[in-house]
Protein backbone atom coordinates (compact mmCIF):
# COMPACT_ATOMS: atom_id res chain seq x y z
CA UNK A 1 0.00 0.00 0.00
CA UNK A 2 1.07 3.57 -0.69
CA UNK A 3 -0.38 6.86 0.57
CA UNK A 4 0.14 10.28 -1.01
CA UNK A 5 -0.78 13.78 0.14
CA UNK A 6 -1.73 16.66 -2.12
CA UNK A 7 -2.40 20.33 -1.53
CA UNK A 8 -3.32 23.22 -3.79
CA UNK A 9 -4.56 26.77 -3.33
CA UNK A 10 -5.64 29.48 -5.74
CA UNK A 11 -6.61 33.12 -5.48
CA UNK A 12 -10.30 33.84 -6.17
CA UNK A 13 -10.86 36.66 -8.65
CA UNK A 14 -13.69 38.20 -10.68
CA UNK A 15 -13.92 37.27 -14.35
CA UNK A 16 -13.00 33.59 -13.91
CA UNK A 17 -15.18 30.51 -13.57
CA UNK A 18 -14.99 28.48 -10.38
CA UNK A 19 -14.52 24.87 -11.38
CA UNK A 20 -14.22 22.18 -8.71
CA UNK A 21 -14.04 18.50 -9.56
CA UNK A 22 -15.13 19.33 -13.09
CA UNK A 23 -18.27 21.12 -11.85
CA UNK A 24 -18.86 24.75 -12.81
CA UNK A 25 -19.81 26.27 -9.46
CA UNK A 26 -22.14 29.29 -9.63
CA UNK A 27 -20.22 32.11 -7.91
CA UNK A 28 -19.16 35.68 -8.63
CA UNK A 29 -15.46 34.77 -8.54
CA UNK A 30 -13.34 31.95 -9.83
CA UNK A 31 -9.91 30.50 -9.26
CA UNK A 32 -6.98 32.23 -10.92
CA UNK A 33 -4.53 29.91 -12.64
CA UNK A 34 -2.81 28.95 -15.87
CA UNK A 35 -5.19 26.03 -16.49
CA UNK A 36 -8.88 26.12 -15.57
CA UNK A 37 -7.52 26.24 -11.97
CA UNK A 38 -9.61 23.33 -10.66
CA UNK A 39 -7.96 23.29 -7.24
CA UNK A 40 -9.69 20.01 -6.31
CA UNK A 41 -8.37 18.17 -9.38
CA UNK A 42 -4.89 19.63 -8.78
CA UNK A 43 -4.69 18.48 -5.15
CA UNK A 44 -5.95 15.01 -6.06
CA UNK A 45 -3.43 14.71 -8.90
CA UNK A 46 -0.59 15.62 -6.55
CA UNK A 47 -1.81 13.06 -3.99
CA UNK A 48 -1.85 10.32 -6.66
CA UNK A 49 1.55 11.27 -8.03
CA UNK A 50 2.98 11.48 -4.53
CA UNK A 51 1.71 8.03 -3.57
CA UNK A 52 3.40 6.55 -6.64
CA UNK A 53 6.55 8.69 -6.17
CA UNK A 54 6.06 10.20 -9.65
CA UNK A 55 6.74 13.86 -8.85
CA UNK A 56 4.08 16.54 -8.93
CA UNK A 57 1.53 18.15 -11.20
CA UNK A 58 3.64 21.25 -11.87
CA UNK A 59 6.51 19.10 -13.10
CA UNK A 60 4.27 17.28 -15.58
CA UNK A 61 2.15 20.24 -16.71
CA UNK A 62 4.18 23.41 -15.99
CA UNK A 63 2.44 26.77 -16.00
CA UNK A 64 5.26 28.07 -18.20
CA UNK A 65 4.12 25.82 -21.06
CA UNK A 66 1.46 27.43 -23.29
CA UNK A 67 0.05 23.96 -24.10
CA UNK A 68 -1.56 23.93 -20.66
CA UNK A 69 -3.14 27.41 -20.84
CA UNK A 70 -6.80 27.00 -19.84
CA UNK A 71 -6.37 23.19 -19.81
CA UNK A 72 -9.16 21.02 -18.42
CA UNK A 73 -7.73 19.97 -15.05
CA UNK A 74 -9.92 16.87 -14.97
CA UNK A 75 -8.09 15.71 -18.11
CA UNK A 76 -4.79 16.36 -16.33
CA UNK A 77 -6.07 14.31 -13.36
CA UNK A 78 -7.01 11.46 -15.71
CA UNK A 79 -3.54 11.58 -17.28
CA UNK A 80 -1.97 11.32 -13.82
CA UNK A 81 -4.21 8.34 -13.01
CA UNK A 82 -3.03 6.62 -16.20
CA UNK A 83 0.60 7.29 -15.23
CA UNK A 84 -0.05 5.78 -11.79
CA UNK A 85 -1.53 2.67 -13.43
CA UNK A 86 1.43 2.42 -15.82
CA UNK A 87 3.73 2.54 -12.78
CA UNK A 88 1.97 -0.60 -11.50
CA UNK A 89 -0.57 0.75 -9.02
CA UNK A 90 -4.34 0.55 -8.56
CA UNK A 91 -6.08 3.53 -6.98
CA UNK A 92 -7.92 2.23 -3.91
CA UNK A 93 -9.41 5.51 -2.69
CA UNK A 94 -9.05 9.29 -2.66
CA UNK A 95 -10.24 11.79 -0.07
CA UNK A 96 -10.26 15.59 -0.36
CA UNK A 97 -11.25 18.52 1.82
CA UNK A 98 -12.12 21.82 0.12
CA UNK A 99 -11.56 24.79 2.43
CA UNK A 100 -13.59 27.90 1.56
CA UNK A 101 -16.30 29.85 3.40
CA UNK A 102 -18.25 30.83 0.27
CA UNK A 103 -19.80 29.51 -1.90
CA UNK A 104 -21.57 26.70 -0.10
CA UNK A 105 -20.70 23.50 -1.94
CA UNK A 106 -22.87 20.81 -0.31
CA UNK A 107 -25.39 20.41 -3.16
CA UNK A 108 -22.54 19.95 -5.70
CA UNK A 109 -20.42 17.40 -3.86
CA UNK A 110 -22.15 14.32 -5.35
CA UNK A 111 -21.46 15.54 -8.91
CA UNK A 112 -17.83 16.24 -8.03
CA UNK A 113 -17.45 12.72 -6.63
CA UNK A 114 -18.99 11.18 -9.75
CA UNK A 115 -16.76 13.22 -12.07
CA UNK A 116 -13.63 12.29 -10.13
CA UNK A 117 -14.57 8.61 -9.98
CA UNK A 118 -15.14 8.62 -13.74
CA UNK A 119 -11.75 10.21 -14.49
CA UNK A 120 -9.93 7.90 -12.07
CA UNK A 121 -11.83 4.80 -13.27
CA UNK A 122 -12.80 3.86 -9.70
CA UNK A 123 -16.22 3.47 -8.05
CA UNK A 124 -17.78 6.64 -6.60
CA UNK A 125 -17.77 4.88 -3.21
CA UNK A 126 -13.95 5.15 -3.33
CA UNK A 127 -14.08 8.95 -3.68
CA UNK A 128 -14.68 11.27 -0.74
CA UNK A 129 -15.04 15.04 -1.09
CA UNK A 130 -15.85 17.30 1.83
CA UNK A 131 -16.30 21.05 2.12
CA UNK A 132 -15.24 22.90 5.26
CA UNK A 133 -15.13 26.55 6.26
CA UNK A 134 -12.32 28.28 8.08
CA UNK A 135 -14.77 30.34 10.14
CA UNK A 136 -13.76 33.63 8.50
CA UNK A 137 -10.04 33.17 9.14
CA UNK A 138 -7.31 33.58 6.53
CA UNK A 139 -7.57 33.66 2.76
CA UNK A 140 -10.14 30.86 2.65
CA UNK A 141 -12.29 32.72 5.14
CA UNK A 142 -12.04 36.25 3.79
CA UNK A 143 -12.98 35.17 0.26
CA UNK A 144 -9.66 35.87 -1.40
CA UNK A 145 -8.71 32.23 -1.92
CA UNK A 146 -9.60 28.56 -1.87
CA UNK A 147 -7.55 25.55 -0.76
CA UNK A 148 -7.81 21.78 -0.99
CA UNK A 149 -6.08 19.04 0.99
CA UNK A 150 -6.15 15.54 -0.51
CA UNK A 151 -4.89 12.04 0.14
CA UNK A 152 -4.78 9.02 -2.12
CA UNK A 153 -4.10 5.38 -1.39
CA UNK A 154 -2.69 3.00 -3.96
CA UNK A 155 -2.11 -0.76 -4.01
CA UNK A 156 0.72 -2.34 -5.96
CA UNK A 157 -0.64 -4.53 -8.74
CA UNK A 158 0.37 -8.07 -7.78
CA UNK A 159 1.62 -9.08 -11.23
CA UNK A 160 4.13 -6.20 -11.42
Amino acid sequence: MRVGHGFDAHRLVEGRALILGGVNVPFERGALGHSDADVLAHALADALLGAAALGDLGGRFPDTDPRWKDADSMELLAACARDVAEAGFDITNVDATIVVDRPKLGPLIARMRENIADRLAIPPACVSVKAKTSEGMGYTGDGSGIAVFAVASLAKIASR
